[in-house]
């Protein structure tokens, strides 16, 4: 992993866009808890087709207001060139300087995937309309892309990202480090030099993980998957559990030259920072 190792260590963490006042209450307390770390930023999640396309503005919007880096996410299926191109100039003119280029999915019920297909298509578009000003991110699947039809396939997917005028990658949330580490050595072989930071998902409830990573498509190991069943309704074990697997995983990517976390806090900042603290963390 030499290409990683030169790369400055990034510490990054994820919000949705808040639904509620309550949920948007919540969500300040956790990004004042968060920002005391001195993130590299902080980014907002897009739903489907920009189902969240306003409240996703405002979020990052008002973490920009507060100093810190924001890195809006934007997905391209089912939307239209003018729409992107209204969304960038947006988000010039408030400053944000990060965007995570993804293709994201299809709404319900909408046939047409719109102007764009995929996200490598999405990140040409931000170059051609915005040269230089954005840092782009782009995702990575080091367990491959659910929808891909083979690991061959799906890396050749991601390196068109990367041609198109990728900055950086963050790749989906895994507990198998040999996946990554499998993943890098792959963009070696390639010419692929770009930090890829691995995405952390803390564990705090096996119901919730185990659906969203049948959404994703990340692996949820058999020894795993069976010792978090077996906790039953014994919430304490089971965020212990996740507590310690979590903190070895991060352990072993920063020991073997990852550069950096990105953390999908589910708009929880405990989680985080327990692992965090258990890393002893400094920024």
């Amino acid at each position: 992993m030499q290409s990683q190792k030169k790369h400055p260590q990034l510490f990054s963490f994820e919000f949705y866009p808040p639904k509620t006042e309550e949920g948007a209450l919540s969500l300040q307390h956790v990004q004042r808890d968060l920002a005391k770390l001195n993130p590299d930023f902080f980014s907002v999640t897009f739903g489907a087709g920009g189902s969240t396309r306003d409240k996703t503005f405002d979020t990052v919007v008002d973490i920009q207001a507060k100093g810190i880096s924001a890195a809006p996410h934007l997905s391209c299926v089912a939307s239209t060139k003018d729409n992107i191109r209204a969304i960038l100039k947006n988000y010039q003119e408030h400053g944000i300087a990060r965007i995570v280029a993804l293709r994201g999915d299809l709404p319900s019920g909408m046939m047409s995937a719109g102007e764009f297909r995929y996200a490598n298509e999405l990140v040409e578009f931000i170059r051609q309309e915005t040269g230089d000003h954005f840092q782009i991110h782009v995702a990575a699947y080091p367990e491959v892309h659910p929808q891909s039809v083979n690991a061959t396939e799906d890396f050749k997917n991601f390196k068109r990202k990367v041609d198109a005028g990728a900055n950086a990658v963050i790749t989906q949330y895994f507990y198998n480090a040999d996946a990554y580490f499998y993943f890098i050595d792959n963009c070696e072989k390639h010419g692929i030099s770009l930090p890829v930071v691995p995405g952390i998902m803390p564990i705090t409830q096996y119901a919730q993980l185990f659906r969203f990573s049948e959404m994703c498509g990340a692996d949820i190991p058999r020894w795993m998957r069976k010792r978090l069943e077996g906790f039953g309704d014994d919430r304490e074990s089971v965020k212990a559990f996740g507590l310690e697997l979590v903190t070895n995983l991060c352990q072993r990517l920063l020991d073997n030259g990852a550069p950096g976390l990105h953390f999908y806090t589910m708009n929880q900042s405990a989680p985080t920072l327990q692992i965090l603290e258990q890393l002893h963390f400094k920024n």
